[in-house]
């Protein structure tokens, strides 16, 4: 009994990995062309200022 449930297993776990092996999807990889990187913007400029604050009246 034991040795037949081990036997079913096993066969079943070598079915499964036959499958796998033989369902992935093999896609064509594409060639990469030289693509430098796009730099937007090579500074960013942060202009700074005072504000005088208003009296309130309290």
């Amino acid at each position: 009994m034991l040795l037949t449930i081990t036997l079913i297993i096993t066969a079943l776990v070598i079915f499964n990995l036959l499958l796998l092996k033989l369902s992935c999807n093999k896609t064509v990889k594409t060639q990469k062309v030289d693509k430098k990187p796009v730099v937007l913007r090579t500074r960013l400029t942060v202009t700074s200022y005072t504000q005088a604050l208003g009296a309130t009246g309290s």
